[in-house]
């Protein structure tokens, strides 16, 4: 066994903070947050700065914009409505979210928006948990019809900005004016179904999403620092999020902390990726699903709740597509993503692909954040940078980063 540390050697440590101190001394990432769990162990780094340019300290308590990595979490709120049979899993979602009722789509995703067949069959809350719901970003398709009509309807891209910029009602109004690009349950696409499942949740439960997941999810927790904006008490924990050019690699903002789109409660929660947290908060809600769903002695989500959600959905045919599109997406793009599966709201390993076991769960984000836990290991890991992912660093960071923590682990 390793020293007293759970399993994690004090060398094997050592090196993951020397791997990520490397990173900053680059002056490529001004500064990040990483956390270790095993068991009853936490081991946390908080090393650099702020600000590009120094300033503060990067803190434990640093509180980090999550982007796409929210889709692990912002699920779980669905599954308490399934646990509770509020929600059932074949249900239509026509009564919730009767814009997406009897869909038309087109007969080739980069057909023109006119040339469509009826959808086959509605909508389902599985095709959303499971992101089949033939909705989604393309990034095999950036140029087709459909993609510039999400961008010139500003279902997305509103402000230059990836999330929703207007209130759900309005968000689903728009969207409800586009077809959808494959037929229900038949393609795996990225982030509109997450998107949607917190627009559902808000309908079925007559409470905005926020209060919903507050009260169901991150109170009993402990996650007190998590939501979908940072209030004024807070905002000097949150760094600004940069963007460096990819030529010269200088540091442009992107989102600034105060007065930024994190700095007041946005038109629309974003299940997708709008949730503001901190590594410790992040740290509870995993190791939640790895005890299956309990927290202490409270229990959170069912059992099966977490197998499912943890549990890879996609067929093989499912797997293929899913993977021509990882290889476009921003953050993914770096070597980011090599998984094959996909559970509800998550990436779910399917083969050895890397340093990580099969059955390691999680996601990334494009803001520079990786959080995935491992049930053969009963291990969290969480690498949280303001960096986003315009150049390739924060991708090698959190590469070196699971390349490090996974030869950390001594028994």
């Amino acid at each position: 066994m390793g020293n007293g540390n759970n399993g994690l050697s004090e060398a094997g440590l050592r090196r993951l903070r020397e791997v990520l101190e490397r990173h900053v001394e680059s002056k490529k990432i001004p500064g990040l947050v990483a956390l270790v769990g095993r068991g009853e162990d936490t081991h946390v780094e908080a090393i650099g700065t702020m600000l590009h340019d120094g300033g503060a300290p990067m803190r434990r308590d640093t509180i980090f914009r999550m982007a796409s990595t929210t889709k692990p979490v912002a699920v779980a709120a669905t599954m308490v409505l399934l646990d509770e049979c509020r929600l059932r899993l074949d249900d239509p979602i026509d009564q919730w979210l009767p814009e997406l009722a009897d869909r038309r789509v087109l007969k080739r995703p980069d057909s023109p928006l006119d040339d469509t067949v009826p959808a086959r069959r509605p909508i389902t809350v599985r095709d959303l948990l499971t992101s089949t719901c033939g909705l989604g970003l393309d990034t095999t398709a950036m140029g087709s019809p459909m993609m510039s009509a999400y961008f010139e309807r500003k279902v997305y891209g509103e402000n230059g900005w990836m999330l929703p910029a207007v209130e759900p009602d309005e968000w689903m109004r728009r969207l409800g004016t586009l077809p959808l690009m494959h037929q229900p349950g038949e393609q795996w696409m990225y982030n509109v179904s997450d998107d949607l499942l917190g627009v559902l949740v808000a309908r079925v439960t007559g409470q905005p999403f926020e209060t919903f997941l507050r009260e169901r999810i991150f109170e009993p927790l402990g996650m007190k620092d998590t939501g979908f904006h940072v209030p004024a008490d807070k905002i000097h924990r949150l760094p600004p999020l940069y963007s460096p050019d990819p030529q010269t690699g200088e540091f442009h903002v992107e989102d600034p902390a105060e007065g930024g789109h994190h700095s007041k409660p946005p038109a629309f929660p974003s299940s997708g990726g709008g949730l503001d947290s901190t590594a410790d908060d992040y740290h509870a809600y995993f190791r939640m699903l790895l005890n299956h769903g309990m927290h202490g002695t409270e229990r959170i989500l069912s059992r099966p709740a977490v197998e499912l959600m943890t549990t890879n959905r996609l067929t093989p045919e499912q797997t293929t597509a899913r993977a021509a599109m990882a290889r476009n997406l921003v953050h993914l793009s770096y070597g980011q993503g090599q998984h094959g599966g996909w559970g509800f709201g998550m990436a779910v390993r399917t083969y050895r692909g890397d340093y990580a076991p099969i059955g390691q769960f999680g996601w990334d984000g494009g803001a520079g954040t990786t959080t995935y836990a491992d049930p053969d290991n009963q291990l969290v890991g969480i690498l949280l940078t303001q960096t986003g992912m315009s150049t390739p660093d924060s991708a090698r960071a959190m590469q070196d980063f699971w390349t490090t923590l996974y030869q950390a682990i001594d028994d």
